[in-house]
Protein backbone atom coordinates (compact mmCIF):
# COMPACT_ATOMS: atom_id res chain seq x y z
CA UNK A 1 0.00 0.00 0.00
CA UNK A 2 1.34 3.57 -0.78
CA UNK A 3 2.36 5.68 2.14
CA UNK A 4 -0.05 8.98 3.15
CA UNK A 5 2.15 12.13 3.98
CA UNK A 6 0.15 15.14 5.47
CA UNK A 7 1.05 18.88 4.03
CA UNK A 8 0.66 21.43 6.93
CA UNK A 9 0.71 24.49 4.98
CA UNK A 10 -3.13 25.14 5.62
CA UNK A 11 -2.93 24.82 9.06
CA UNK A 12 -0.29 27.65 9.22
CA UNK A 13 -2.47 29.54 6.79
CA UNK A 14 -5.81 29.30 8.95
CA UNK A 15 -3.31 29.37 12.00
CA UNK A 16 -2.05 33.07 10.39
CA UNK A 17 -5.36 34.93 9.91
CA UNK A 18 -5.64 35.65 13.54
CA UNK A 19 -1.55 36.18 14.01
CA UNK A 20 -1.65 33.79 16.24
CA UNK A 21 -0.20 30.34 17.74
CA UNK A 22 -3.41 27.98 17.19
CA UNK A 23 -3.81 26.01 15.32
CA UNK A 24 -0.25 24.78 15.52
CA UNK A 25 1.04 22.89 12.49
CA UNK A 26 3.49 20.82 15.23
CA UNK A 27 0.61 19.99 16.91
CA UNK A 28 -0.98 18.41 13.96
CA UNK A 29 1.74 16.57 12.43
CA UNK A 30 2.20 15.08 16.10
CA UNK A 31 -1.55 14.25 16.20
CA UNK A 32 -1.27 12.98 12.63
CA UNK A 33 1.78 10.67 13.29
CA UNK A 34 -0.21 9.10 16.47
CA UNK A 35 -3.22 8.04 14.23
CA UNK A 36 -0.75 6.78 11.59
CA UNK A 37 0.02 9.07 8.69
CA UNK A 38 3.44 8.12 6.95
CA UNK A 39 4.88 11.31 6.62
CA UNK A 40 5.14 15.41 7.29
CA UNK A 41 5.23 17.74 4.21
CA UNK A 42 5.41 21.51 4.25
CA UNK A 43 6.06 23.69 1.37
CA UNK A 44 8.30 26.71 2.59
CA UNK A 45 7.31 29.67 0.09
CA UNK A 46 9.69 32.66 -0.35
CA UNK A 47 6.96 34.98 0.89
CA UNK A 48 6.66 32.60 4.39
CA UNK A 49 2.91 33.33 4.09
CA UNK A 50 1.86 30.06 5.67
CA UNK A 51 4.91 28.00 7.10
CA UNK A 52 7.40 29.94 8.61
CA UNK A 53 11.53 28.83 9.38
CA UNK A 54 10.46 28.76 13.16
CA UNK A 55 7.80 26.06 12.16
CA UNK A 56 10.11 24.32 9.77
CA UNK A 57 13.15 24.13 13.05
CA UNK A 58 10.36 22.72 15.35
CA UNK A 59 9.05 19.93 12.69
CA UNK A 60 12.64 18.71 12.20
CA UNK A 61 12.90 17.96 16.14
CA UNK A 62 9.39 16.15 16.69
CA UNK A 63 8.48 14.82 13.19
CA UNK A 64 9.45 10.71 13.88
CA UNK A 65 7.99 9.18 10.89
CA UNK A 66 9.30 11.67 7.66
CA UNK A 67 9.99 15.14 6.97
CA UNK A 68 9.77 16.00 3.15
CA UNK A 69 10.30 19.97 3.26
CA UNK A 70 8.93 21.44 -0.57
CA UNK A 71 11.06 24.43 -1.83
CA UNK A 72 11.40 27.30 -4.87
CA UNK A 73 14.75 25.80 -6.67
CA UNK A 74 17.52 28.90 -5.90
CA UNK A 75 20.35 28.60 -3.71
CA UNK A 76 18.82 30.64 -0.75
CA UNK A 77 16.32 27.75 -0.41
CA UNK A 78 19.08 24.72 -0.80
CA UNK A 79 21.19 26.43 1.51
CA UNK A 80 18.08 26.57 3.88
CA UNK A 81 17.69 23.00 3.19
CA UNK A 82 21.07 22.02 3.75
CA UNK A 83 21.14 23.69 7.16
CA UNK A 84 17.94 21.71 8.31
CA UNK A 85 18.63 18.32 6.80
CA UNK A 86 15.20 17.18 6.40
CA UNK A 87 14.34 13.52 5.64
CA UNK A 88 13.24 14.60 2.04
CA UNK A 89 13.53 17.91 -0.41
CA UNK A 90 10.89 18.10 -2.96
CA UNK A 91 11.94 20.99 -5.25
CA UNK A 92 9.35 23.25 -6.95
CA UNK A 93 9.17 25.55 -9.59
CA UNK A 94 10.51 29.33 -8.59
CA UNK A 95 8.13 31.34 -6.28
CA UNK A 96 7.23 33.67 -9.96
CA UNK A 97 5.64 30.36 -11.15
CA UNK A 98 1.79 29.79 -10.82
CA UNK A 99 0.70 28.08 -7.61
CA UNK A 100 0.19 25.06 -9.69
CA UNK A 101 2.84 24.73 -12.07
CA UNK A 102 5.38 21.93 -12.35
CA UNK A 103 9.00 22.05 -13.01
CA UNK A 104 10.57 22.02 -16.28
CA UNK A 105 13.03 19.98 -15.62
CA UNK A 106 14.73 19.71 -19.29
CA UNK A 107 14.91 23.46 -19.86
CA UNK A 108 17.16 24.01 -15.95
CA UNK A 109 18.69 20.53 -16.21
CA UNK A 110 22.38 22.13 -15.13
CA UNK A 111 21.06 23.78 -11.92
CA UNK A 112 18.81 21.17 -10.81
CA UNK A 113 21.60 18.62 -11.97
CA UNK A 114 23.85 20.56 -9.04
CA UNK A 115 21.34 20.75 -6.51
CA UNK A 116 20.46 17.07 -6.18
CA UNK A 117 24.21 16.31 -6.13
CA UNK A 118 24.26 18.80 -3.05
CA UNK A 119 21.30 17.30 -1.59
CA UNK A 120 22.06 13.99 -1.91
CA UNK A 121 25.68 13.95 -0.99
CA UNK A 122 24.19 15.34 2.92
CA UNK A 123 21.65 11.79 2.83
CA UNK A 124 19.01 13.88 1.91
CA UNK A 125 16.26 12.03 -0.68
CA UNK A 126 15.26 14.45 -3.38
CA UNK A 127 12.25 14.96 -5.44
CA UNK A 128 10.81 16.97 -8.07
CA UNK A 129 7.55 18.14 -9.11
CA UNK A 130 6.52 17.35 -12.59
CA UNK A 131 3.93 16.67 -14.97
CA UNK A 132 3.42 13.07 -15.71
CA UNK A 133 5.10 13.28 -19.52
CA UNK A 134 7.95 11.16 -20.55
CA UNK A 135 10.45 13.70 -21.00
CA UNK A 136 10.29 15.54 -17.88
CA UNK A 137 10.65 12.23 -16.54
CA UNK A 138 13.94 10.99 -18.42
CA UNK A 139 14.98 14.51 -17.50
CA UNK A 140 14.91 13.96 -14.18
CA UNK A 141 16.23 10.97 -14.61
CA UNK A 142 19.32 12.17 -15.89
CA UNK A 143 19.57 14.91 -13.08
CA UNK A 144 19.77 11.62 -10.80
CA UNK A 145 16.89 12.88 -8.38
CA UNK A 146 15.73 10.08 -6.53
CA UNK A 147 11.86 10.78 -6.40
CA UNK A 148 9.48 12.03 -8.89
CA UNK A 149 6.47 13.72 -7.50
CA UNK A 150 3.53 14.30 -10.41
CA UNK A 151 1.88 17.04 -10.02
CA UNK A 152 -2.09 16.19 -9.89
CA UNK A 153 -3.59 19.83 -9.52
CA UNK A 154 -4.76 19.27 -12.77
CA UNK A 155 -7.79 16.64 -11.90
CA UNK A 156 -9.32 18.79 -9.14
CA UNK A 157 -10.73 20.92 -11.83
CA UNK A 158 -11.86 17.68 -14.13
CA UNK A 159 -15.93 16.68 -13.37
CA UNK A 160 -16.47 14.43 -16.19
CA UNK A 161 -15.63 10.99 -15.19
CA UNK A 162 -14.60 10.41 -19.27
CA UNK A 163 -12.06 13.16 -18.77
CA UNK A 164 -11.13 11.35 -15.22
CA UNK A 165 -10.45 8.02 -16.29
CA UNK A 166 -8.32 9.50 -19.57
CA UNK A 167 -6.07 11.61 -16.82
CA UNK A 168 -5.81 8.56 -14.47
CA UNK A 169 -4.23 6.43 -17.30
CA UNK A 170 -2.09 9.46 -18.67
CA UNK A 171 -0.65 9.39 -15.10
CA UNK A 172 -0.66 5.24 -14.81
CA UNK A 173 1.44 5.40 -18.40
CA UNK A 174 3.87 7.98 -17.02
CA UNK A 175 4.12 6.13 -13.01
CA UNK A 176 5.40 2.68 -15.46
CA UNK A 177 7.53 5.01 -17.57
CA UNK A 178 9.46 6.06 -14.08
CA UNK A 179 9.71 2.61 -13.14
CA UNK A 180 11.28 1.35 -16.42
CA UNK A 181 13.80 4.18 -15.99
CA UNK A 182 14.78 3.52 -12.31
CA UNK A 183 12.57 6.76 -10.69
CA UNK A 184 10.51 6.06 -8.13
CA UNK A 185 7.38 7.73 -8.05
CA UNK A 186 4.90 10.01 -5.61
CA UNK A 187 2.12 11.79 -6.12
CA UNK A 188 0.42 15.70 -5.02
CA UNK A 189 -1.54 18.71 -4.77
CA UNK A 190 -4.53 19.40 -4.69
CA UNK A 191 -6.37 15.79 -3.95
CA UNK A 192 -9.29 15.33 -2.87
CA UNK A 193 -10.62 11.78 -1.51
CA UNK A 194 -12.14 11.20 -4.70
CA UNK A 195 -8.94 12.01 -6.73
CA UNK A 196 -6.92 9.60 -3.99
CA UNK A 197 -9.34 6.32 -5.00
CA UNK A 198 -8.65 7.14 -8.23
CA UNK A 199 -4.92 6.96 -8.28
CA UNK A 200 -4.55 4.90 -5.32
CA UNK A 201 -4.79 1.58 -8.12
CA UNK A 202 -1.48 2.71 -9.96
CA UNK A 203 0.80 0.62 -8.51
CA UNK A 204 4.05 2.11 -8.87
CA UNK A 205 3.05 5.53 -6.96
CA UNK A 206 4.52 4.81 -3.81
CA UNK A 207 3.60 7.74 -1.85
CA UNK A 208 0.52 10.77 -1.73
CA UNK A 209 1.56 14.22 -0.40
CA UNK A 210 -2.05 15.75 0.68
CA UNK A 211 -3.04 18.96 1.97
CA UNK A 212 -6.37 20.50 2.36
CA UNK A 213 -8.62 17.52 1.90
CA UNK A 214 -7.34 15.87 5.15
CA UNK A 215 -7.67 19.33 7.20
CA UNK A 216 -10.57 19.68 6.05
CA UNK A 217 -11.86 16.72 6.82
CA UNK A 218 -10.44 17.01 10.25
CA UNK A 219 -12.52 19.47 10.80
CA UNK A 220 -15.79 17.32 10.82
CA UNK A 221 -14.08 14.33 12.18
CA UNK A 222 -11.37 15.45 14.03
CA UNK A 223 -7.63 14.14 12.78
CA UNK A 224 -7.26 10.82 13.50
CA UNK A 225 -10.57 9.79 11.90
CA UNK A 226 -9.64 12.01 8.53
CA UNK A 227 -6.31 10.45 8.65
CA UNK A 228 -7.86 6.77 9.24
CA UNK A 229 -9.98 7.51 6.31
CA UNK A 230 -7.48 8.37 3.70
CA UNK A 231 -5.38 5.39 4.54
CA UNK A 232 -8.59 3.41 4.36
CA UNK A 233 -8.75 4.94 0.49
CA UNK A 234 -5.51 3.91 -0.05
CA UNK A 235 -6.10 0.48 0.67
CA UNK A 236 -9.16 0.10 -2.21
Amino acid sequence: MARLSLCLNQVARIRNLKKGKNPDPAAVAIAAEMAGVDGIVVNLREDRSDITDRDVTILKEIVQTHLNLAIPMNDEMIKKALNWLPDMVTLLPSAGDKSDASLDVSTTLPYLEDAVKTLRANNIVVAMLINPDAQQIRAAARAQTDYVQFNTAPLFKVDDLGAMNDMVEQYRSAAITANKIGMRVSAGRSLTFSSLRDLAEIKFIEEFNIGWAIISRSMLVGIEKAVQDFKKALEG
